[in-house]
């Protein structure tokens, strides 16, 4: 048995249903609040130049998630720290 690829199939010309249109990449700030599936509420400690995100989880807890970012959802930016 063959492995999953996590790659998108071509779409042929002659095929009767639309091409898929692929989402943008994400890209996330240094200090927006995300919430991940599995690991819950964080704030994004940095981006890399790849767009990898480095995602600090509290109690020293440091997540590097990958693009596509398909468990990480953005909650919106930080509110100024005094």
């Amino acid at each position: 048995m063959l492995p999953y690829r996590a790659t998108t199939r071509r779409h042929l010309s002659t095929s009767p249903f639309k091409a898929q249109v692929s989402d943008s990449l994400k890209s996330y700030e240094v200090g927006e609040r995300v919430s991940h599936d599995r690991e819950g509420l964080g704030r994004v400690h940095s981006v890399e130049a790849d767009g990898t995100v480095i995602i600090d989880f509290g109690a020293g807890r440091l997540l590097r998630v990958v693009a596509p970012f398909s468990k990480l959802h953005s909650l919106g930016q930080a509110d100024a720290e005094a």
